[in-house]
């Protein structure tokens, strides 16, 4: 991973291959932002002068490159556009510094090292510059040039050819690719404990974000549900936490209709790997639940081309609980938190569930299947039925669950629905806060009627209007009595096949897990609801 350290040297003084500036848009041009004065100096004060004249105005996400005057050791000047200029006594939005100093991470990637001068005012503001440029230097070049042959084809522990988790590597990438820039220094920020304690958790944060990201961007023949759950293993080994592995013949032993009809049609069985972080001085416990299909063809129910192309990225969730588990754990959370990742792999075969098939979950209850394509919440559902057993304070599942809930929300925004509005409002709030866009949903009990089966207790597919909606309303029906539950649908956000923006790449986002990791966080200190 990208190194990062906080620095007392100048801006002036560090010797780097670039400096980092932030710049505001004013009413007559560009200016200069806090920690950018020295800069500004070497310039004669005219830095904003020259940066119009290259044709920056200071707009969030702008980047402009300049060679550097006299006076710097750094050869190159980066500016990073900050947006309007605060209001008088406020500071910059946390967010706005989190995604300019990703913006300037990723425009440097091939550098070694960095100095950033951005505004740092309090040590919310070295957490967020500190998040978004780790966050924005990740680049996944495991499969350029070869990697994986150097690697004769072996899995390694992680349960990954070719990778040893694909991080933000340094030094010449493959195949041409720029490697992620080496190290990133923090100048002026303060030095003391609150502004350590957030360098260090963004660390980690980051970390675990790209890990996830990692798991994603992973093709699928190369991570399948055992090698995933090899892979919570690796992390669990690493970072003290925890990890069961329930293997196929214990999936049928236990009656784990849901993982296993979803999963009868591949090559490669399912798997239910259970994660635990504990705590001694711990008084509440989050159990989250992640989907897992390693790859989803849309089993009988085939996906057409066009929509099957990226599915690789449909085990987000899982890899978003497993993220936000082994952050808990290096974080050492006062709080229990338990993970449960549902793998499978969705395809179509002789042995495949098919449309009009019957399946008895976990639960005891018997689920028609409509559409083998709706398999996430038949994952899901096991999964959560076992996961209340243990009476958790709290459950959260994370999944990319429908496009409908991307038809309404976007590709940025991930849906928030819960059996209880104050837990639900309290995700929003903790959501935006860490930086990932979301919106609360509701629950319409009509749309029940829809899911009703001739047959059965339950069929996977109800109305098609409100299918997001739908599909939350079905996994409620596995949660367990009296337990606080939440879904969150990161269908959208999860994967982005767009361009790279701010701190998030093209492919895995790493989607829900700074949302997690916040949720574990005010758990920790009983303030969640």
């Amino acid at each position: 991973m990208t190194a990062l350290t906080l620095s007392s040297s100048s801006a002036t003084g560090l010797r780097a291959d670039a400096v980092v500036v932030g710049v505001a848009k004013g009413p007559k041009g560009p200016v200069p932002a806090p920690g950018a004065e020295a800069v500004d100096e070497a310039y004669g004060g005219k830095l904003g002068a020259v940066l119009e004249a290259l044709g920056a105005s200071g707009g969030e996400g702008e980047v402009t490159k300049l060679p550097a005057p006299d006076g710097l050791k750094a050869p190159v000047v980066v500016a990073v556009g900050l947006g309007a200029v605060p209001e008088k006594g406020a500071g910059y939005d946390t967010e706005t510094l989190r995604r300019a100093a990703g913006s300037a991470a990723r425009a440097l990637a091939g550098a070694k090292k960095a100095a950033f001068a951005l505004p740092l005012d309090v040590a919310d503001d070295t957490a967020a510059v500190a998040e978004g440029a780790l966050l924005g230097a990740y680049a996944f070049n495991t499969y350029r040039g070869g990697t994986a042959a150097d690697d004769k084809g072996d899995k390694d522990e992680k349960g990954a050819k070719g990778t040893k988790g694909g991080k933000a590597a340094k030094g010449k990438a493959n195949g041409g690719a720029k490697a992620a820039l080496g190290e990133i220094a923090l100048l002026g920020a303060k030095r003391d404990k609150a502004h350590r304690a957030a360098v260090e958790r963004a660390a980690v944060l980051a970390d675990e974000v790209n890990r996830a990201r990692d798991l994603v961007n992973i093709p699928s023949n190369d991570l399948d549900p055992s090698g995933f759950a090899a892979a919570a293993q690796q992390a669990g080994k690493e970072h003290g936490f925890k990890v069961t592995v329930t293997d196929e013949k214990a999936l049928a032993k236990g009656g784990y209709g849901g993982i296993l009809g979803v999963g009868q049609g591949s090559q490669t069985p399912p798997r239910l790997v259970r994660l635990e972080h504990r705590h001694p001085k711990a008084e509440q416990t989050i159990a989250l639940v992640g989907k897992g299909i390693t790859y989803d063809s849309g089993g009988i129910s085939l996906k057409p081309a066009g929509h099957n192309e990226t599915m690789k990225c449909d085990m987000s969730g899982a890899a978003a609980v497993l993220a936000a588990v082994s952050a808990a754990a290096r974080l050492e959370l006062p709080v229990n938190v338990t993970g449960w990742l549902a793998l499978a792999e969705n395809m179509p075969s002789g042995s495949a569930t098919r449309p009009g098939d019957v399946l008895r979950m976990y639960s005891g209850k018997t689920v028609e299947v409509l559409n083998t394509d709706a398999e996430g919440r038949l994952v899901l559902a096991d999964a959560l039925t076992k996961a209340s057993e243990e009476k958790p304070d709290y459950m959260i599942d994370v999944a990319t669950l429908t496009g409908a809930m991307v038809l309404a929300l976007g590709n940025r925004t991930f849906g928030i629905m819960a059996n209880d509005d104050a837990f639900r409002t309290r995700i929003h709030v903790l959501a935006e806060a860490a930086g990932e866009q979301s919106w609360p949903m509701p629950m319409p009990p009509e749309l029940k009627k829809g899911m009703e089966s001739p047959i059965a207790d339950i069929a996977n597919m109800g109305e098609r209007m409100g299918g997001g909606l739908v599909a939350g309303l079905f996994l409620e029906e596995f949660v367990g009595e009296g337990i606080t539950w939440a879904h969150l649908d990161i269908a959208g956000p999860a994967f982005n096949t767009s361009g790279p923006f701010g701190y998030t790449p093209k492919g895995g986002t790493g989607s829900a897990v700074r949302t997690l990791v916040a949720i574990a966080e005010e758990a920790a200190h009983g303030d969640l609801v």
